[in-house]
């Protein structure tokens, strides 16, 4: 496959992850509200370093894995676990009603840009997240697991993930009050999304058998 379409499967993927109501998203938006978007988006560059470093360890990972094809069915199997039990917390067991909370209050750029290194940092879910796509994406034979398509997919993660905080950031004032950014409604679609997966996930398993 060419450099091209994996960098684009890496943007799409990591969007995919970053679009769903989160910390760092919704961190993005607020900093520029309050603050103004050159901060909204000093943040984001610092959320995107992480995610770098994030995504090529992914990668490594699983290429590891590959290796080890023993593990990927039972890593395969908690992973059909775990999203089905996503699925039924966002479809009817999530709150409408976000917990509110606390902002500090940081000012300075560089502060702003070390804030999302660190909330960047503490959020580990891209890890196994994408090694998981990037396993399931060479196993479809989309990408390989040489240096040059590695280097493709991360760095199209790292600009999908800025483009999604990107639109949080210039677009969450617009849309914010519209409804299908609701609380419920975005349960929802978390929740669908996770099933969609789940379903995809059960069928490898299936075939593999």
């Amino acid at each position: 496959m060419s450099i091209t379409f994996i960098f684009f499967l890496g943007l799409f993927f990591a969007m995919i992850g970053v679009i769903p109501p989160g910390l760092l998203n919704m961190t993005a938006a607020k900093i520029s509200l309050k603050e103004g978007h050159v901060r909204g988006i000093v943040f984001s560059a610092g959320v995107c370093v992480i995610v770098l470093v994030q995504t090529y360890l992914a990668s490594i990972f699983a290429r590891y894995l590959t290796m080890h094809p023993e593990v990927i069915g039972v890593l395969r199997s908690v992973a059909l676990v775990i999203f089905i039990l996503i699925t039924i917390y966002f479809l009817f067991v999530a709150k409408s009603t976000p917990k509110q909370q606390i902002e500090p209050k940081i000012k300075s750029k560089h502060s702003r840009f070390f804030q999302g290194i660190f909330m960047s940092a503490i959020n580990v879910f891209p890890i196994p997240y994408q090694a998981y796509m990037t396993i399931t994406l060479a196993s479809f034979g989309w990408m390989t697991f040489e240096k040059s398509s590695i280097m493709a997919y991360v760095i199209g993660a790292a600009t999908g993930t800025f483009v999604t905080l990107y639109m949080y950031i210039f677009f969450f004032d617009k849309i914010k009050g519209k409804t299908f950014t609701s609380q419920k409604n975005m349960n929802r679609i978390i929740g669908g999304i996770t099933g969609v997966i789940s379903i995809f996930t059960l069928i490898n398993i299936i075939q593999d058998i």
